[in-house]
């Protein structure tokens, strides 16, 4: 049987949402903004996932905009809010060096467009500490961005230390939680942020689909045109099926928090420690202050993507860090930015659980990994 540890990449869809996604195919569809009953079916079905996704991060349904996935929820965030800048008066965006690639190469492409950004640096924890922020923002800042837990190191920011800065300011704070949902509470009156984006697929709901939470007031324009859908903020009829799974999966998630932040975290703990010792020169890369399911560990003397694939035909599914940059030979930017060596950042695994793992899952990790780390350290010629 195989072993899926790389649940930062994306979740096993949840029975109970596929079992809602199929009947919202078969029975709910209607156009949501067709005024008949088949329409207005689908729009009660909207208004459920609305709901349901407004409790998972403690907002109101008016909040919430349905996306395509987190990285348009993150595009829309940051264009959104470029666009609706008054011309002259705020020119400046600040994000880190560690986000995700949505936010990075979007404040790239709004740099070309005449924006200045600005990227905090992070410590050899990934942590951004709240003076940097003092430090580059102005009054031409428009919004700051930084994610709440990182994707490859699990490292969760002082977000709501940092959203007071940035409104100290007048400027916005926008807030990837893509990889919070359904692993760590999300509270966006506590953590004062005023975007938060997460993706359904990252928490046992269907890919393809995601929102945005925007604070009643904020101003946001839409990048895309055409209908009014979603209060003229995301124009296309709306993927009722893909919704009707997010919000089952939201559902589940808010259930299901309290056991990722313990049964889930005490597997991660158990994997963690018994690699460290049951394979010598191993090193963990972030935080103590993570998400509960995360891990990302370092091995001396081995490649990570030979390990990565001896561990595969093994039966064991993990990541070397981002889902979104596989295949790039370069080493983690996220790693880089801690101050990793290249080596170091090149030699990193990611082991992300979800909630079907077991403690079985565990023991034949460790039990796998001290042969094949051997095996690759030998061939090398690095010894360990």
């Amino acid at each position: 049987m195989r072993i899926y540890l790389d649940h930062n990449a994306t979740t096993p869809v949840d029975p109970a949402v596929v079992e809602a996604m199929d009947d919202a195919l078969r029975n709910c569809f209607g156009n949501p903004s067709s005024v008949h009953a088949y329409g207005q079916t689908a729009k009660a079905a909207l208004d459920d996932g609305r709901a349901a996704v407004a409790d998972l991060v403690n907002g109101q349904p008016s909040e919430i905009l349905f996306t395509g996935s987190g990285t348009e929820a993150d595009n829309l965030a940051l264009r959104g809010l470029a666009a609706a800048v008054q011309p002259g008066t705020k020119n400046h965006l600040i994000a880190t060096t560690i986000e995700h690639e949505a936010v990075l190469n979007t404040l790239k492409a709004l740099n070309r467009a005449g924006w200045t950004t600005s990227l905090l640096p992070v410590d050899e924890t990934g942590t951004v500490d709240p003076v940097s922020l003092e430090q580059a923002i102005t009054d031409k800042t428009a919004l700051v961005s930084v994610m709440h837990a990182n994707n490859e190191i699990g490292t969760i920011q002082p977000i709501s230390e940092l959203a007071t800065i940035a409104h100290q300011h007048g400027a916005l704070f926008h807030t990837d939680a893509v990889q919070t949902a359904g692993k760590h509470p999300i509270d966006v009156v506590a953590l004062g942020v005023d975007l938060l984006a997460i993706s359904a697929h990252k928490f046992n709901g269907p890919k393809g689909v995601g929102a945005l939470w925007v604070r009643r007031g904020t101003r946001l324009v839409s990048e895309m045109t055409g209908g009014g859908q979603e209060k003229n903020r995301r124009a296309g009829t709306e993927n009722v099926p893909a919704i009707v799974g997010l919000g089952v999966a939201a559902k589940l998630a808010k259930k299901n928090v309290a056991y990722q932040t313990s049964a889930t975290g005490k597997l991660r703990d158990a994997l963690e420690a018994e690699i460290l010792s049951a394979v010598p020169n191993t090193f963990v890369n972030g935080s103590s202050n993570r998400v509960t399911n995360t891990t990302n560990i370092s091995f001396t003397g081995v490649e990570a993507e030979s390990l990565l694939i001896a561990l595969d035909l093994a039966g064991i599914a993990v990541s070397t860090g981002s889902a979104c940059s596989s295949g790039t030979l370069e080493p983690s930017h996220v790693l880089k930015a801690m101050g990793l060596s290249t080596h170091r950042a090149q030699n990193s695994i990611r082991f992300s659980l979800g909630l079907n793992n077991t403690n079985a899952d565990i023991a034949r990790t460790v039990q796998t990994l001290p042969t094949l780390v051997d095996k690759l350290r030998a061939l090398s010629n690095t010894g360990s």
